[in-house]
């Protein structure tokens, strides 16, 4: 009914190896969390602050608030856009809150 002692002393010696292979599942779920979650995002986030450092004046945007409007001022050291939305109707939007460029202009050539 109950082990003798020799039988739960041999039982035991698992060692540091099975220690070692006891975490190989959890560093394998870390490792594709990286690659299917945390890299992708990663990506995203890069390409969209590339789009908003490439924003100029006459851009057609879409704020994430979903409105839709052209860039008539870009203030490089507040990080805000004065996006148009109608025909004199201009408000300040953050630049991080761009969501889209539409159409982009094409810029002046030099002279």
């Amino acid at each position: 009914m109950f082990a003798t002692p020799a039988f739960a002393q041999a039982a035991g010696g698992a060692g540091a190896a099975g220690g070692l292979i006891s975490f190989v599942p959890i560093i394998l779920i870390f490792a594709i969390m990286y690659f299917l979650m945390i890299r992708p995002q990663q990506k995203k986030v890069k390409e969209h602050r590339a789009m908003v450092e490439a924003l100029r004046r006459g851009d057609q945007v879409v704020t994430a608030g979903g409105l839709i409007g052209k860039v008539t001022k870009v203030e490089d050291g507040k990080g805000e856009v004065e996006v148009e939305i109608a025909p004199n109707v201009k408000v300040r939007v953050i630049r991080s809150t761009i969501s889209q460029v539409i159409s982009k202009t094409e810029p002046v050539a030099a002279a």
